[in-house]
Formats: C-alpha cells, sequence, structure tokens
C-alpha cells in the first residue's frame, strides 16, 4: 500500500500516508508536463504568499515562496545547511505506527537530514502504537519539553489537529508530512508535505501512453473514501484524455484497503469480469505484486504494471521474472521515505526564519521504467518491504535494515 501504511482514522479505515534517494536516474517521461504545473502553481504565488503573510506571520514564523512555488523532486534533495540558522533546536518526531522498515528508514533520514545542523541540540521520538489518544499525549509531551520544530505523519487524521494547533501557539514549528491533512495552514501547522497526487496520476497516464498506447486499463486503490486514491485516480483519468486508445475500465477506483490478501481477491474478481486487461495501475508496490502474482497464478500474461513506493519484494519479483524471460512491463514512481527530509527542511526554516524554495508538493522519480530498460534494485540481503530508494548513505541505510 501507498507509503506502507496499514493503518487508520479515528474511524479505523486503513490510510494512505504519502504519497519518497541517492541516483542518477532520468526524470520521469511525464515531467514534461512540469513546466504546465510551474506556471499554475505561478498564478497561485500572489494569493498563496498573501494567505500565508496573514497566517503564518501571525504564528510567528517566516513566510517564503517555499509555501506556493517551486516543483519538489524527490532525487533532487535540497540542502538544508543555509537553512540551520543560529538559533539551538530541539527537534520532535511523532509516528502514530512506528516499527516496520518504512518507518524506521523514515526516522534514519531525519537524523540524517538534522545531522548537517550542528545547532540541533536534541532529537525526541515519539510511536503511538496505533493509538490515537497517545499520539496526541506524545506531542503535548514534545511540547513540555521544549521542542521547537514538530515534524509528524498524522497517521489519525483531522483528531491530531488540536494537538498540532496547541504546539503551534506554543511557538512550535509543526510540519505534518505524507498524508493530506484538512487544517489550516499558519494555525494548525506551518505548511502540510504531501506528494502530488493527481500530478502523479498523470505521470502514470503519460508512461501508458507512449509505452502501451492503447488498451484497458485498471486503477486499484486502498480503502473506502480514501482521499489519496481518489486524487490519484483523478489525475489518471484527466492524464488518460490525452490517449484516446487507452480505457479506463473502472469509474470508481477497486477496494483492496492496502491489503496483499484482499488486492490479490479485488484482482481475480477483476480477471472474471474483464476478458480484456492491459495495464494496471496501483496506488502502492504491495497491492502491484498481489495484482502480479493473481494472473500468474491464473496462467494469464502480466499485464503493463504502473505504481509507486515499491518495495524490495516487488521490485525483486521483477527482476526474477525478467531473468525467466517472463518480464511485464513496469514502471514505478519512488523516493517516498524522503518525504520527511523535505518537512524536515521546512520546518528548520520555519523556526529559524530561513528560506526553504522548495514546494510542500512533492513528485517522485521513477525508479523502474520497464520501457527504458532502467531496471530497480533487489537485494536478497534486504528485508522485503525494504525500500532501496532511501537518500541515505549505504552503510546508514544497511544499519537500519539490522535493527
Amino acid at each position: 500500500m501507498f507509503f506502507k501504511l496499514r493503518v487508520s482514522h479515528a474511524v479505523q479505515q486503513p490510510q494512505s500516508p504519502l504519497l519518497a534517494h541517492e541516483t542518477t536516474a532520468a526524470h520521469p517521461a511525464g515531467l514534461k508536463s512540469r513546466r504546465d504545473l510551474r506556471l499554475r502553481r505561478g498564478k497561485l504565488l500572489a494569493s498563496a504568499m498573501q494567505l500565508c503573510a496573514s497566517l503564518l506571520l501571525a504564528a510567528g514564523f517566516t513566510c517564503t515562496a517555499a509555501h506556493a512555488a517551486q516543483d519538489s523532486i524527490t532525487n533532487h534533495q535540497g540542502d538544508i545547511t543555509p537553512l540551520c540558522g543560529t538559533k539551538p533546536m530541539i527537534v520532535g518526531v511523532s509516528d502514530g505506527y512506528g516499527g516496520n522498515t518504512w518507518r524506521k528508514t523514515g526516522l534514519a533520514e531525519v537524523r540524517d537530514e538534522l545531522s548537517r545542523c550542528k545547532n540541533v541540540t536534541r532529537i525526541i521520538y515519539s510511536n503511538a502504537n496505533g493509538d490515537p489518544q497517545k499520539a496526541n499525549s506524545d506531542i503535548n509531551s514534545m511540547v513540555a519539553q521544549g521542542i521547537n520544530v514538530l515534524i509528524l505523519l498524522p497517521d489519525f487524521g483531522a483528531v491530531q489537529l488540536p494537538a498540532m494547533r496547541a504546539a503551534m501557539k506554543a511557538g512550535v514549528a509543526v510540519v505534518p508530512y505524507s498524508a493530506q491533512l484538512a487544517g489550516t495552514p499558519g494555525r494548525d501547522y506551518v505548511v502540510n508535505v504531501v506528494g502530488d497526487t493527481q500530478q502523479i496520476g498523470v505521470l502514470w497516464a503519460d508512461w501508458l501512453g507512449t509505452t502501451l498506447k492503447k488498451g484497458n486499463v485498471v486503477f486499484m486503490g486502498g480503502s473506502p473514501g480514501a482521499t489519496t486514491s481518489q486524487n490519484f485516480m483523478d489525475g489518471l483519468r484527466e492524464g488518460l484524455k490525452k490517449y484516446p486508445g487507452l480505457k479506463l475500465l473502472n469509474q470508481q477506483y477497486i477496494v483492496t484497503n492496502w491489503n496483499p490478501v484482499d488486492a490479490q481477491k479485488a484482482t481475480v474478481g477483476l480477471i472474471a469480469q474483464y476478458p480484456k486487461i492491459d495495464a494496471i495501475v496501483t496506488d502502492g508496490g504491495e497491492t502491484a505484486l498481489a495484482a502480479v502474482k493473481a494472473f500468474e497464478q491464473a496462467h494469464l500474461p502480466v499485464p503493463a504494471i504502473a505504481t509507486i513506493a515499491s518495495d524490495n519484494q516487488v521490485n525483486c519479483h521483477f527482476i526474477a521474472a525478467k531473468q525467466a524471460g517472463k518480464a511485464y512491463p513496469y514502471y514505478t514512481l519512488d523516493g517516498t521515505t524522503t518525504y520527511v527530509r523535505f518537512a524536515v527542511r521546512q520546518g528548520v526554516a520555519a523556526y529559524q526564519g530561513t528560506a526553504d524554495k522548495e514546494s510542500p508538493s512533492i513528485l517522485p522519480y521513477a525508479y523502474a521504467d520497464s520501457s527504458k530498460g532502467l531496471d530497480p534494485k533487489c537485494d536478497p540481503s534486504a528485508p522485503p518491504d525494504a525500500d532501496l530508494t532511501s537518500a541515505l548513505p549505504p552503510q546508514k541505510l544497511k544499519a537500519v535494515f539490522e535493527h
């Protein structure tokens, strides 16, 4: 599932957190549309800056064009050093569900990013272990311990806004990442760092349009009513308008709950319902792998697969299929563990009064593209859910896997 999260809002529905490395891979083909995206954002700059000035300055934080302009791509990380300022900082990191390899990698990314700021005196980490009340209590506790910057993945959605708002009132620069929140910038948080889900959908459409050209497409999302999945599908649908030879078979995304078992069952149902499926798009690598296995078990050719947030087992499966002469078209956008680095830079800049010119709207990069001969890495010694697209140096990433 997207960003390796099998968790819930207060209503106990699984949620995709977000929609993150050290590579020389080319930009996705669809990034040609970044020019249009940049122009569109440019038109919003003046109004966004006006909002920023009225809200963020009132909260005591610096307002910069970072909140309205420029694209941010996960394999083009910014330099935090000019943002570090001179004031001593205590940084809090709040996790709703910690423990899996993706979350451990993200925490290591935070520590690595902050190691460049010599004025960071302490990093406080909390893991709510699936308890929304504990998540809020953890935030309150860190504020009481004097944190200046709070970076959090808001696993429980709106129920965390009161604690975030209280932290902002206490002078803490709060930056949620990976999950879209309905709160107000400047009051509930400084800025919400998230993947540009609709543009990612366009990138998938561009890849299908240039590689597949024609055929039937299915999109598989997460839990019922998941905003992230709907945004992905809206972007895919909009992007496919440029390619009349491609038909999106489902008007609503296929529910998988970001669960491999549910995803495989859903794929079996799709195979029975549609006699011809040429491409499957998913908003998580585990869902993609489940779909691939369903076709293989049905002794059918695997359709083109386009996804995001792949992991080691998904990519190793593709490599094994290719080596066995059973390769399928494969495209994945990655770098999702580094979303937190963008959040760290935004939080540090806001507290220190320095200027981060990165956009909080993030685009992952193409980590695998079979049409260009770009294969993903496979490391049999790494955990199945390991994300090898991390920006961590190899030795630090290996240390994550060993603990």
